[in-house]
């Protein structure tokens, strides 16, 4: 995983605090699943939600490790991945709560130890579950919403990209000619990109059977050149041409291109974008470092969820030993550590996944 990185000093809109701020995070308070937080409310005008941390509740017979990914279906169901670890096979890594929160269902224990990103789906009548995964993994499936397995697909050796035997027998290693997928975006039509965020820094594109057609990007700094495409969406909302965003973290921007891949716009003035959603004429960018944005239909700023630079200064300091927390007295309630991902429900509230040791998914509840 690509560790975040100390804060440069020009990201736009950032607001610096006051003293008393800092006395706030010396004696943080840390609220669990949904008892006092009723009243704890971020945002601004019609864009405020309740904070509920610790809403999904698991059992005590599974644990979370490392939270990653999140996804509703039409039901309402969340489906949420975590990175797992490789020695505990037989653990799920894949987990499923309704709308109060509670426990209803896990599987994947194919994906321990690298389980990724996630997408639910509807094809016809019918909802699966998209997944990715990467460290030793190197892989993208799709699972029927019960766990079953319907395909497995490995590196596209058709791309060129990648040496011998990495579809088939893959090493555990990073490079740029290693094929470590994170994310995915669909099409109407069921066909889809990839993003190869931790490898070869691509976005490819495939058939609504998983047959690779095409790719684009390159590693580097320029307009259509990347460095961690981590998250890729459609951008779809009303009003604008139907283009490809993609969260391009460690050059802390995003980037919108045509459906064939041709560079449209670049939008700077982020941390470290992990992923996107959209819902009506806003998207929602997670960002690794302690925040989450809300972009409008003019893709201009609407407000930075949990924004507060001390407390990222706070979070990232130490080698983010605060992500490694085992009981969480450190967190503060109505921040974020490293929203990973984080999606919306057809209500408009969010669902966050944080990238920490003992995981955390919150709700954000819409009340604006």
């Amino acid at each position: 995983m690509t560790l975040p990185m100390k804060p440069s000093s020009t990201i736009s809109r950032r607001r610096f605090i006051a003293t008393t701020a800092l006395a706030a995070i010396a004696a943080p308070r840390v609220l669990t699943a949904q008892k006092s937080e009723k009243q704890l409310v971020i945002g601004e005008g019609e864009h405020r939600y309740e904070v509920l941390h610790n809403w999904a509740q698991l059992p005590d017979k599974y644990s979370w490790q490392t939270t990653h990914n999140v996804a509703v279906d039409r039901e309402g169901l969340l489906y949420v991945i975590h990175e797992g670890r490789e020695n505990l096979k037989d653990h799920p890594s894949i987990f499923v709560f309704d709308a109060k929160g509670k426990f209803v269902r896990a599987f994947g224990n194919q994906f321990q130890g690298g389980g990724h990103g996630l997408e639910v789906i509807t094809e016809g009548k019918e909802q699966f579950l998209y997944v990715t995964g990467y460290q030793q993994l190197k892989n993208f499936a799709k699972l029927t919403l019960k766990g079953e397995m319907v395909w497995e697909k490995r590196a596209p050796m058709d791309s060129k990209l990648y040496p011998a035997n990495e579809d088939t027998k893959p090493a555990k290693r990073w490079g740029r000619d290693a094929f470590m997928p994170t994310n995915y975006a669909f099409l109407p039509d069921g066909s889809f990109y990839l993003a190869d965020g931790y490898g070869s820094f691509r976005i490819h594109r495939y058939d609504k059977d998983g047959n690779w057609k095409s790719a684009f990007g390159e590693p580097g700094k320029g307009d259509g050149q990347f460095n961690t495409p981590h998250g890729v969406w459609i951008d779809n909302r009303p009003g604008r041409d139907v283009s490809v965003v993609v969260a391009d973290r460690a050059n802390k921007r995003l980037q919108w291109f045509t459906l064939e891949g041709k560079h449209l716009k670049t939008l700077d003035g982020f941390i470290l974008p992990a992923n996107l959603d959209t819902h009506k004429d806003v998207m929602l960018v997670p960002d690794l470092s302690a925040r989450i944005t809300l972009l409008g239909k003019d893709d201009k700023v609407i407000t930075h969820l949990g924004e507060d630079p001390a407390w990222r200064e706070q979070v990232l300091k130490d080698g983010m030993k605060m992500r490694g927390s085992t009981t969480g007295e450190e967190w503060v309630s109505g921040k974020f550590l490293h929203p990973h991902d984080a999606c919306f429900d057809p209500a408009g509230n969010i669902f966050v996944a944080e990238w920490v040791h003992t995981g955390r998914i919150t709700k954000l509840r819409k009340v604006g």
